[in-house]
């Protein structure tokens, strides 16, 4: 089911919201207070609320006393706080502080990821298709196939530079579906921000009928190294304001987030599958508020880890029993090597003929022990540095490819 499918419709009154209509009144105040004045146009624009929801909002705050209507610009209200409403949303800012996109409910969230569950289509043309931009051996996608339909957990092992990498940032192309992703989240009166306009993508055409609290996107691809610590897997929460920040896991849903360099994190690897046993098992992730709060996520993510590290010394075998797809990516046979050879010439509007080509690999067989996806683009690429450097066009030949190979592989000590 894609997001066109769930689609939640734009509310035509406040009661049609999921969240408390304080919570939209105080939403309301803050964001008066944080702009100084404001208009119900402007409004409807920062909290993706319709004006049908935030007129009598507006009405009853007015009738508090909470907002001192200034005028009228154009046919709308032109309108600030007074002082007991800019009292009021002090207080409430002093618990959460939150003043962007109206969120939706934990409820309402669960509902829609679920039925946005990934059932891609899979076949050996359609794989072929989405990976065409690389060189992928067919006993490759006889392995990718069952495990995209899957869709549970994927390790990619084996030895570095073959594009386990670049294989798993091209894995989303298999989706062809889009989903609804909110701004925010309401739990307890507590906001959890979650739309990123980094890491999600949204279409170029909203439709006219949506909530406007959610944004229909690309299935999103979230990808962390190295930089991966502990609390980029948890809620984050900013203690001045009150919000909390969702983590990666969490934008991942109904995507895929793929663990690149798997093992060479700050986290460490038994304490990083540890913390996502449950969460690949049973597609539920369990979140703490500052306060101990538990709260249960759904967790609808094909998580990908991609590593050059012996599997073994990574994970035990109960782990990597539950991780059901596990495929070696291994070193390039010399027919592929070619034809990656090929494409990067192309690319590079470089040429050469048949026996400087099998030189390359033999030099690289020579220098690297075996061959490796990477080493014609790398190559060229120092071929294209060097010429650059010295003033002239770059030459695909013996004499330049020796040269570039001496500043590219290392020298046994």
């Amino acid at each position: 089911m894609t997001g066109a499918q769930v689609r939640p419709a734009q509310p035509e009154a406040l009661a049609d919201l999921d969240i408390s209509p304080t919570l939209v009144q105080d939403l309301f105040l803050r964001t008066v207070r944080e702009q100084g004045t404001s208009t119900l146009g402007s409004l409807r624009e920062r909290l993706k609320l319709p004006h049908i929801v935030l007129e009598p909002v507006f009405r009853q705050l007015r009738q508090q006393a909470y907002l001192d209507v200034k005028g009228m610009r154009g046919n709308d209200y032109h309108f600030g706080l007074t002082v007991a409403g800019k009292a009021l949303s002090t207080e409430r800012a002093s618990i959460c502080a939150y003043a962007g996109p109206a969120p939706v409910s934990l409820e309402a969230y669960t509902r829609t990821v679920r039925a946005q569950a990934a059932h891609p289509q899979v076949s050996r043309d359609s794989l072929r298709k989405a990976l065409g931009d690389l060189v992928v051996p067919e006993s490759l996608l006889e392995q990718l196939g069952p495990a995209l339909i899957s869709q549970k957990a994927l390790f990619l092992y084996g030895p570095t530079g073959n594009g386990k990498t670049s294989l798993a940032e091209r894995l989303l192309r298999v989706y062809e579906d889009a989903v609804l992703i909110p701004y925010a989240l309401e739990i307890s009166g507590y906001v959890i921000t979650l739309f990123d306009p980094v890491l999600h993508r949204p279409l170029a055409t909203q439709p006219d009928d949506l909530d406007a609290r959610w944004v229909l996107c690309q299935r999103p691809s979230v990808a962390a190294g190295g930089e991966l610590v502990s609390e980029m897997l948890e809620l984050r929460s900013d203690a001045s304001s009150g919000i909390y920040s969702a983590p990666l896991q969490m934008k991942a849903n109904n995507g895929i987030m793929v663990i690149d360099d798997f093992g060479r994190q700050v986290i460490s690897p038994r304490d990083l599958l540890n913390r996502w046993i449950v969460p690949l098992d049973r597609r539920v992730d369990y979140l703490t508020l500052h306060h101990g709060q538990k709260l249960c996520m759904p967790f609808e993510v094909m998580v990908v880890f991609a590593t050059n590290l012996d599997p073994s010394e990574l994970a035990d075998e109960a782990f990597l029993r539950r991780i059901h797809n596990k495929i070696y990516i291994e070193p390039v046979a010399v027919e592929c090597f070619h034809e990656i050879l090929a494409r990067v010439l192309d690319e590079r509007r470089m040429s050469c003929d048949a026996g400087t080509a099998a030189y390359v690999a033999e030099l690289c067989l020579r220098r690297g022990d075996t061959l490796k996806a990477c080493y014609p683009a790398d190559l060229c690429d120092i071929l294209m540095w060097r010429s650059q450097y010295e003033g002239r066009p770059a030459e695909f030949t013996r004499g330049e490819l020796d040269r570039a190979a001496e500043l590219y592989f290392t020298r046994a000590n």
